[in-house]
């Protein structure tokens, strides 16, 4: 008959080894080469063809840009195009939406942004111009 502890054991090893490899980390998302030109700080959105006031946002991150759409949501990227000057991607955020946005560098501080998509079950379909304004501004106590 068939040793049922040995059975066992081989069983929970393959699960313990399953589990530690699906618990692996994930592998980096490739760095876009555009995002390596664009300088951090506090930069403006200005919406083109809009009066309205500028949007400011702190960047210490250039791929934040990516995403405007969708700030501070975890989503997966799909590159489109990568290039020195220019990217393409198209984002998912799992029950947030999606997008898709063109970055254009036109130098380190100014930058032409496209995006469009789905957030909060709504369409979007935005075309930025983005200029750094300097560092980064506190928002208050503790910060």
């Amino acid at each position: 008959m068939f040793d049922v502890q040995r059975i066992a054991r081989r069983i929970v090893a393959g699960l313990l080894l399953a589990a530690a490899l699906g618990t692996a980390a994930p592998a980096r998302a490739p760095q876009l080469a555009v995002l390596a030109h664009i300088e951090t700080g506090q930069w403006q959105l200005r919406e083109a063809g809009s009066t309205a006031p500028a949007r400011s946002l702190c960047v210490s991150d250039p791929a934040v840009l990516l995403q405007v759409g969708h700030v501070g949501v975890q989503c997966s990227r799909f590159v489109i195009d990568d290039a020195p000057d220019s990217a393409t991607v198209h984002y998912t955020c799992p029950g947030s939406g999606h997008g898709r946005t063109t970055l254009s560098l036109e130098t380190p501080r100014l930058l032409h942004l496209q995006t469009q998509g789905i957030a909060g079950g709504a369409p979007f379909d935005l075309d930025y111009e983005a200029r750094r304004t300097g560092a980064c501004t506190p928002r208050g106590p503790g910060h």
